[in-house]
């Protein structure tokens, strides 16, 4: 999670357990307009096996539906789902076994997905083919909920993806704004409050440098414009306003 940062700085921030595994929120954001029920990014679901629970030391007391519903919403109130991206941990809830077929998990939401994100999730190298899981992807296509975009986009009034380059060539945000005020929801571009500082970037981060000159970008915005940051990541603080002070970011949580 911290690529070449020594593990005796992040260590502190974070603490590593026996296993060298560190905790981690599933944040997903529900987004409510007078007309739409939007989901962005949908967790790793349920379809993952004992393996793979285990290895991520997965915590499933509550899950993505379970919290939808303590809304007051059903999957088929949604009427829109938003990927950052599309590892499974991010776009795992977006199907569910139903029998013995894999179905989409919200049958009404078209999926809005960077065009360039969806080729390079059905067209894996070696290094990313463990990432991108073809049974969280292709049965929303069959089922005709996909919506592909190609760069910034505005998705209903107020609401719009835009391009966040570096962690993938075409990782997406989202950027919010209601009654003169913008919320940004970051994905894995700042996956928690720790990856605020500027060198901090992933491991998993396909362009390092490109996440760098983005955060750069996009921290300095939210100072300046007063963005609330929403961390998918994050276990402990899911969003706060940035501050800078002597040339360094700080950030002001909120409940």
């Amino acid at each position: 999670m911290f690529g070449v940062v020594p593990k005796v700085f992040w260590n502190k921030l974070t603490p590593a357990d026996e296993a060298n595994r560190i905790e981690l929120g599933l944040n997903c954001l529900l987004i409510k307009t007078e007309d739409n029920n939007i989901l962005v990014d949908t967790g790793v679901g349920e379809k993952i096996d004992e393996k793979f629970g285990e290895i991520y030391k997965v915590d499933k007391s509550k899950d993505l539906i379970r919290s939808l519903e303590d809304a007051g919403l059903s999957p088929e109130n949604i009427d829109y789902v938003i990927n950052t991206h599309l590892h499974f941990d991010h776009a795992g809830g977006n199907t569910r076994v139903k029998g013995e077929n894999i179905v989409p998990s919200f049958p009404d939401a078209e999926h809005v997905i960077q065009r360039g994100e969806w080729e390079d999730a059905l067209n894996p190298n070696e290094r990313t083919q463990a990432s991108y899981l073809k049974e969280n992807l292709l049965p929303i296509q069959e089922a005709g909920l996909l919506q592909l975009v190609d760069g910034d986009t505005e998705i209903l009034p107020g609401i719009k993806v835009i391009v966040t380059r570096g962690h993938t060539k075409n990782h997406q945000s989202v950027l919010i704004e209601s009654q003169g005020k913008r919320a940004l929801y970051l994905g894995d571009l700042i996956p928690t409050t720790a990856h605020i500082k500027v060198p901090y970037v992933m491991g998993y981060d396909l362009y390092p440098l490109e996440t760098i000159e983005t955060k750069k970008e996009i921290l300095d915005k939210a100072v300046q414009e007063q963005w609330l940051l929403i961390f998918e990541h994050d276990p402990k603080i899911g969003m706060g306003y940035l501050e800078k002070r002597e040339g360094k970011f700080k950030l002001r949580p909120i409940s």
